[in-house]
This record gives structure tokens, C-alpha cells and sequence, in this order.
């Protein structure tokens, strides 16, 4: 069988849209979901745009085992040297550097002419190689290249030791008639094809993206470059969970030809990435969205009762959704909570397996059920915990609301063992007590863009997850919160998220006391 190669770049095109940016340790959180995955590369970040992509790169080329870990780099000496530093430390490194190649970029963005787009593409090409054996070339604007000026870049980058070539549809402007023709023909023309890897990254502007992958590999690409639900630029990118399941749903269109992808991970790992960023599942999103499974036409339920595969074309199973919701209680020992965590696809160290039965217990005496999404909930919190170093802690709260009197909040939290204790009015009780952690936390001035309760499972005594987004100085803090008390999952949120507002703030004003001392002294 032909493998059809899955690079990820959830932690750099994915991460890089608006809404969408996450902390190092969220990074981590979602790398660890892709190695379980088993993708084939893991696009880590763009080393050089800032010092704290940088760091994630670098940690996660050192954390990740069993895939490739790749950094973006532009085609300038700087950037790769960057690159390398970042993923030097990987199993198996991998620098992925661009150019444009259309001539509305080159004019208007490079500045370039055709030569001296060749010129650098075969240089920094040769540059990379210096580093790693394993290098990328991205050809960026593909689709609107001049098809012989294209043939010319590829040649240059495979003369200078590219062993990928990536054909991006950056701006989502092709077919997928269009793309089967246009890898065809790059195979078929350039000297040296046949030694390296073709690969497609496909921008969904036009809702085509996963039809343009697809395209790709029957025209003989055998990589694809895709995000976790979809996420990216503008309208996104080709959605793993949709491309791969494409493939596996159709094997006499795609025949002799997969993945190494775990798809039992999928739904887990598409949740953890909507948890991470703040999205609701889109109740139609393909695959993973809440309505995939779900039949209400009367034609449909008969259907489906008779014979699953008249209205379902793959099993919610297959993607690693439980079908049995009730599994444990109160009487349950840890052996046999550990054994529904490992059926469920986690393998949790000592300290991690102490920490989440002892919240599932808590979560016993509050509940009546609990049910694989509740503890499915209670390990993915565990594992991004808005936990900031010397942050805020909740230690209690006591609200009293009504429909005939103004609301009041009380609220005491901890920081580094000592206690700060505050009391405000607001509109209603959460208001209320996010008045009175402002007066505690006093944060920066910042924008409230996003407050959101949802229901883990089904049932009045449902634990409740809350997701909240504050921004300032055109950054995104995120906060999550989990509780069977809706008042306090949202105080979780809000203290989260405010830790990581407060400890932006701290890290700027110590880069601008530094840089200020350093001006002193020179």
C-alpha cells in the first residue's frame, strides 16, 4: 500500500488565525493529540516570528518521538539558521522554507523578478540542506503560477536538495480538476520528480479544500497538509478529520493508497482543539460535529434502525466515540476508572491518574451518572489547566441573587498562600463575581469577546464547561472552566484567563525594563 503522508500544521497555519492563538502548554497539549494520531509530520510553528514560537518549536521537537517536527521558514539565511535552532533537538527534523512563485506576488510582495525568484529559491534551498537532509520547498501561490515558471522552481529546489515540494493553493483559487493536473503534470515534466515527495496544502476559500487535496493525490501528490477541524487562514484549511476519512470511506476511488492515522483519536482530538481555542463544535461540521451521527427524519431513523449503512456511511466508533454513555459511579475503585481511561485512548502517568479520579469522585457526589463525555472532560481539562506560575486561585465564593434585588458576590482567592478577599454588586451573580475579581486581580483595561456555557452531557446535574476570551493590545486570553455549578465554572474561567492577561502584562514590562536598561547602559 502507498502511504499517504499527513502533515499537520494545526500549530502554525491553524494556530495563526484570528481567535485561535494558544500557550506553550496548549501547544504541547495538542502536539502529544497528533503523535497519537500517528500524523507523519508535525508543523511545530514559524520559529522566527517570535520568541515564544520559538519555544514551542523547540519543546516540542524535543517532547515528540514518533513524528517528523518541521518549522516554517521564509527563504532568507536568518530564517533558516532560526529554524534549525528550533529543530535541531527532533527525532527527525525537518526545515519547510518559501517563496512565491505567482506573479502578483513576486510584483507586489517580493519585488522580485522570475531570475532572482530561481536564484533564491536554489541558494536557500542548498542553505537548508546544510542542516537537515530533510528538507521542504513551498512553492507559495502555486495554483496561480505560471505552469513552465513553476516546472523551473521545482527543478531549482530539487537540483539544491529538496526532498518535499509542497504545491499550496494559498489562496483556495483552484479545482480539483485542476490540481490532479497540475501535480500530474509537475511529475510528469520536471527532471528529478520521481526522487522526492509531491505534497498539497489547499486554503478552503472556496469550500473546496478537502476536494483539492484529494485531487492532489490522484494526480500523485502523497502528502497533505491539513489542520485539526479545519483551522487556518481566512476559511481555513483542508480538514484532517475529513480528507483522511475520505480516503478510508472510499477505497475504490483510492485504491492501494492510506494513512498511519489512529482515526480513533479523532473525535478526542478535534475536541481538545475546539476546548483549547474556544469554538463550539459546528453542530453540521463533517465527522466530528454533533449532528454526524444523529438521525431525526423519520425515514432516516427507520432506515437506520433496519440497517446502519443505510443512512451512515462510517460508524461514530471509527473516529472513537463512545457508544456506551454510563459507566462508572461512586463505588468505583481506581483500577477500575483507569481501565474506562485507557478504553477511552488515554494513558495517564501516576500523578495525572491520581489527580482525575480524585475529580471524578467529587464529580460522583455531585451527580447522579457519570458518563464517558464527563470523564473525557475531566482529563482534557486536567491537561490544559489555565494553571499560571504565582497566578490566582479560587479558595471560595458565596453569592446571593434574586429577581427583586441586586445580585452580590463574595469572593477569596489565593496567590502564593496568601488570601485576597473582595465583594461586588452586579447584574445577575456571575457579573457580580467577575466584578469582584476585578477588584481583587485588577487586570489591564481588555475587551470581553467571549463568554460561553456548554453542557458536557445530557441531565440537569450535567457538569457545565465555560469558555471565555478577553483581548488587549490585539492579543487573546483564554480561560476554560469546569463545574457541575455554572457560577463556578465561569469564576474558573475568568481567573484563568485573567492569570494569562496579568502574566503577558508582567513578561512586557520586564522586555521593556530590559531593553530600557540596556539603552542606560550602551
Amino acid at each position: 500500500m502507498s502511504i499517504i503522508k499527513i502533515f499537520d500544521t494545526t500549530l502554525r497555519d491553524g494556530e495563526q488565525a484570528p481567535g485561535c492563538s494558544m500557550n506553550l502548554k496548549e501547544k504541547l497539549e495538542v502536539a502529544r493529540c497528533l503523535e497519537r494520531l500517528r500524523v507523519d509530520v508535525i508543523e511545530a510553528g514559524f520559529a522566527i516570528s517570535s520568541p515564544g514560537d520559538f519555544e514551542s518549536v523547540s519543546t516540542i521537537a524535543r517532547e515528540v518521538k514518533e513524528c517528523t517536527v518541521a518549522s516554517l521558514a521564509r527563504a532568507t539565511e536568518k530564517d533558516i539558521d532560526c529554524a534549525w535552532e528550533a529543530v535541531k533537538h527532533a527525532a527527525d527534523p525537518r526545515i519547510h522554507l518559501f517563496l512565491a512563485t505567482s506573479p502578483v506576488h513576486m510584483q507586489y510582495k517580493l519585488r522580485m523578478s522570475p531570475q532572482q525568484v530561481l536564484e533564491q529559491v536554489e541558494y536557500m534551498t542548498a542553505y537548508a540542506k546544510k542542516y537537515v537532509s530533510n528538507v521542504e520547498f513551498s512553492a507559495e501561490d502555486a495554483t496561480r503560477s505560471d505552469a513552465d515558471f513553476l516546472c523551473k522552481v521545482v527543478e531549482r529546489a530539487i537540483r539544491a536538495g529538496a526532498t518535499v515540494i509542497n504545491i499550496p493553493d494559498t489562496v483556495g483559487y483552484t479545482t480539483p480538476a485542476e490540481m490532479q493536473h497540475l501535480i500530474s503534470m509537475l511529475i510528469g515534466c520536471v527532471p528529478g520528480a520521481d526522487k522526492v515527495e509531491f505534497s498539497v496544502h489547499c486554503h478552503n476559500d472556496l469550500g473546496m479544500a478537502v476536494a483539492n487535496s484529494l485531487g492532489g493525490v490522484m494526480g500523485g501528490a502523497r502528502q497533505i497538509e491539513c489542520t485539526i477541524n479545519g483551522l487556518g487562514e481566512r476559511a481555513g484549511n483542508t480538514s484532517m478529520e475529513e480528507v483522511v476519512m475520505a480516503m478510508r470511506t472510499r477505497p475504490d476511488l483510492y485504491a492501494g493508497i492510506g494513512t498511519r492515522i489512529d482515526t480513533t483519536q479523532i473525535s478526542r482530538a478535534s475536541k481538545t482543539v475546539y476546548n483549547l481555542i474556544g469554538q463550539p463544535v459546528p453542530l453540521n461540521k463533517p465527522i466530528v460535529g454533533r449532528n454526524a451521527f444523529l438521525h431525526e427524519s423519520g425515514i432516516h431513523q427507520h432506515g437506520v434502525l433496519a440497517n446502519k449503512k443505510t443512512y451512515e456511511i462510517l460508524t461514530p466508533e471509527a473516529i472513537g466515540i463512545a457508544t456506551n454513555n454510563i459507566v462508572l459511579g461512586k463505588h468505583s475503585g481506581k483500577h477500575a476508572f483507569e481501565e474506562r481511561l485507557q478504553d477511552l485512548g488515554y494513558n495517564l502517568s501516576k500523578e495525572e491518574l491520581q489527580s482525575c479520579f480524585e475529580e471524578f469522585k467529587d464529580l460522583c457526589d455531585k451527580k447522579k451518572t457519570v458518563t464517558d463525555a464527563d470523564i473525557m472532560a475531566i482529563v482534557r481539562h486536567l491537561a490544559v489547566a489555565d494553571e499560571v506560575e504565582n497566578g490566582y486561585a479560587l479558595d471560595w465564593f458565596a453569592v446571593h441573587a434574586s429577581n427583586f434585588t441586586t445580585a452580590t458576590c463574595t469572593v477569596c482567592l489565593l496567590k502564593e498562600d496568601v488570601k485576597y478577599e473582595d465583594v461586588s454588586l452586579g447584574d445577575g451573580p456571575i457579573d457580580a463575581a467577575f466584578n469582584a475579581i476585578d477588584r481583587i486581580i485588577k487586570p489591564v483595561e481588555h475587551s470581553f469577546d467571549l463568554y460561553r456555557i456548554e453542557s458536557v452531557s445530557s441531565g440537569k446535574d450535567t457538569l457545565g464547561e465555560v469558555h471565555i476570551k478577553l483581548s488587549a493590545n490585539g492579543r487573546s486570553f483564554s480561560g476554560r472552566g469546569l463545574s457541575t455549578d455554572i457560577i463556578e465554572a465561569s469564576i474558573l474561567a475568568y481567573i484563568g484567563a485573567c492569570n494569562k492577561l496579568g502574566a503577558w502584562v508582567e513578561r512586557r514590562e520586564k522586555a521593556a525594563l530590559a531593553a530600557k536598561t540596556e539603552t542606560k547602559e550602551a
